[in-house]
């Protein structure tokens, strides 16, 4: 693929590397969980990033911690680059080998170490994924909640902080991940937590390790938060004659209290796409999408709560189940818009970017940027998990057009900024990656500073995931 949009320069000064030296030592090492084969490579790149792909020199596959741990100490003796991959499912060229080295895939490392129902927690490898995990709980009434859409691996979830459709009542990986076991780019393992619901016991490593980017450490175990299965789960719809009018009835609810699931919203023209692509005839106006949890009754009180809401700001069109099979439906075309969406112009390349601000300033970022969609004439649509302020805009560009890329480039400049400048963040959940670390510097300012400090204490030698958020 094409690069699409301008890359940023590394903020961090390149090192010496002698990648063809622990390439030898590496294959010697792994024998055959090892490969340097151009496929496998390939396979080891970013396939949903609007980035160019940038290869690895070779795989290690890696079966346990003890792999992962001789990799990283030949490859920190060596000075080569090491990108930890799990399913390859980021959006910011995470798993993009920006200088070559060495990619170490833990999917490998998939299996469930222990589930305790009485603690509502579970002990995973990296590369359990979250339908894994889910699968297996059915039977012990227990669900693990993050939902980014994608089957991605829980190691590469914790590494971006992902969250999704259920963050407004869940939240995200940060609140949910109890403690993991990390590689260091020295090769020593460190333990960040103990098991407790709290602790007041020094810094809290798992914190900055979740959303590091794999650029602090190798994740190797992760313990999760568990939670019951609501006894009743019911979902509903409602349109609304414009996006301030939905975004406006969001922020109510959430004033009010009410404890709602997951709040989605679609803009009109990303409900006509899903009603193609998913075969459904769902009112063609800017929808939300909603899910309740809880008891029979207050599921039902929290529905009329919300209805009233939804009234006074225009909402019609309700629907209302729990029956799982119509439910379903439903958020199976919400997680397939991404589908949808490339189905409109198939022969374009899909980008997709996405920003969070305050929930007061939700409508005003939305309206301002589908303004600007108009303004440079781009095709785009806009989804978002509006409880938390957090919005998707899918384009669709053609990449032979310098015109169309020129617009798309102030397009993506303007609505980070605006994020910015609004008091919010320039990614909501997609991480900064290797295409937003000039808008890391414009939110965070002199934090930037000491972020980079605390990476190069780390990791000295710049061998974790280089030329990624700095």
């Amino acid at each position: 693929m094409s690069v699409l949009v301008k890359n940023h320069k590394d903020l961090v000064k390149n090192v010496d590397y002698n990648k063809e030296e622990a390439i030898k030592v590496l294959k010697k090492e792994f024998g055959q969980q090892f490969s340097d084969s151009k496929s496998v490579r390939e396979q080891h790149t970013d396939t949903t990033t609007i980035h160019t792909s940038k290869l690895p020199d070779g795989v290690v596959f890696a079966e346990n911690e003890s792999d992962v741990r001789k990799t990283v100490e030949i490859c920190n003796k060596y000075k080569c680059p090491i990108i930890p991959f799990g399913v390859g499912s980021s959006l910011e060229g995470h798993v993009n080998a920006l200088h070559g080295g060495v990619s170490v895939d833990l999917n490998n490392m998939n299996k469930i170490l222990s589930i305790s129902p009485e603690d509502s927690l579970a002990v995973v490898q990296p590369g359990v994924t979250r339908e894994q995990l889910n699968t297996y709980l059915r039977d012990t009434g227990l669900f693990f909640p993050i939902d980014p859409g994608a089957n991605a691996s829980l190691g590469g979830m914790s590494a971006t902080n992902a969250s999704g459709t259920n963050a407004v009542r869940y939240g995200t990986m940060k609140d949910n991940v109890v403690s993991l076991k990390v590689v260091m780019p020295n090769g020593e393992i460190l333990k960040t937590a103990n098991k407790a619901k709290k602790s007041s016991a020094g810094y809290d490593i798992t914190r900055l390790m979740v959303g590091s980017e794999g650029t602090l450490g190798i994740i190797t175990e992760i313990t999760l938060k568990l939670y019951g299965i609501p006894e009743v789960i019911a979902g509903g719809r409602v349109t609304f004659p414009s996006i301030k009018n939905a975004t406006e009835a969001v922020i109510m609810v959430i004033q009010s209290g009410i404890p709602v699931a997951r709040i989605e919203l679609l803009d009109q023209e990303q409900v006509k796409a899903c009603n193609a692509y998913s075969k459904l005839d769902l009112p063609e106006e800017p929808l939300l999408l909603l899910e309740f949890h809880g008891s029979e009754a207050s599921v039902k009180e929290q529905s009329e709560l919300f209805s009233e809401i939804a009234t006074d700001f225009g909402g019609g069109n309700f629907e209302w189940t729990s029956n799982n099979e119509q439910r379903n439906k439903l958020w199976k075309a919400r997680h397939d818009a991404y589908y949808a969406t490339k189905s409109c112009k198939p022969d374009d390349e899909y980008i997709a970017t996405d920003v969070c601000v305050p929930i007061s300033r939700l409508s005003d970022c939305i309206m301002e940027t589908q303004v600007d969609l108009k303004k440079y004439n781009l095709f785009g649509h806009i989804v978002g998990h509006v409880g938390d302020g957090n919005f998707h805009v899918q384009l669709m560009v053609n990449p032979n057009d310098k015109n169309e890329i020129e617009a798309l480039n102030f397009f993506l400049d303007r609505l980070s900024k605006r994020a910015i400048n609004m008091e919010g963040t320039c990614t909501g959940e997609h991480g900064i990656g290797q295409g937003k670390k000039q808008y890391l510097i414009d939110e965070l300012g002199p934090c930037v500073s000491f972020m980079k400090k605390i990476k190069s204490t780390f990791d000295p030698n710049n061998i974790m995931n280089p030329g990624k958020v700095f």
